[in-house]
Order: C-alpha cells, then sequence, then structure tokens
C-alpha cells in the first residue's frame, strides 16, 4: 500500500466521521425532541431542536471539508481538483456559517453578547 492510498483512506475515513456526526446529531436532536416536547412552552422545544439540528449539521460540514482537504491536496493534486475542492470549501463554508447564524444569532466572527468574555 502506497502513501497516497494510505492519505486517500484517511479522507474518506474523515468524511465518513462526517456523516456519522450528522446522522447521529440527528438522532440525538430527534430524541430529545420528542422527549421534551409536551415538557415545553409552545415553540421553545423546537427551537431547542433547530439549535441541536444545525450545530450537529455544522460540526458534520467541518469534518466534511478537512476530508476533502487531505484527500485532494495529498492524492489528487492537480488543479482542476484543487479548483473543484475551493469551490466545495466555499458552498460548505457559507452554509457553515449561514448555519451558524440561524443557530446562534450571529456570524461566527462577531462577539457573543449574552456570553462576553
Amino acid at each position: 500500500m502506497q502513501f497516497t492510498d494510505i492519505i486517500s483512506i484517511a479522507g474518506y475515513a474523515i468524511e465518513a466521521v462526517g456523516v456519522l456526526v450528522i446522522v447521529a446529531g440527528t438522532c440525538i436532536a430527534s430524541a430529545a425532541f420528542i422527549r421534551s416536547f409536551r415538557n415545553l412552552p409552545e415553540g421553545v422545544a423546537y427551537t431547542n431542536y433547530r439549535r441541536q439540528l444545525g450545530r450537529s449539521i455544522i460540526l458534520g460540514l467541518e469534518f466534511l471539508i478537512a476530508g476533502d482537504i487531505v484527500r485532494t491536496v495529498v492524492v489528487a493534486d492537480t488543479l482542476e481538483n484543487v479548483a473543484i475542492l475551493g469551490l466545495i470549501i466555499l458552498i460548505r463554508s457559507f452554509l457553515s456559517a449561514t448555519l451558524h447564524l440561524e443557530v446562534e444569532g450571529r456570524w461566527p466572527w462577531q462577539a457573543d453578547r449574552r456570553n462576553p468574555g
């Protein structure tokens, strides 16, 4: 087995972790929503569900980006593949930032007004 094969497998493994994070986060958030639906005031359970779900998607996207970077830079280092990687990272970063805005109510680079420090 060559070095590039090992790195390629590592990249796919990192991406698989990203998918697992999203799936597990979805299951955990859904279970918590079902348990808390009747006990919380209207809208609170839904808001909590969206926050938990959004956080798992954001974390999963980070793993997916990392896997893409590892595989593209080390394994397929052509200019076309690097351009495709750049586009993928741009799209996933945009999704991550907009999800962060929706979940936290602020952009990732803004200070948290609720918890300064």
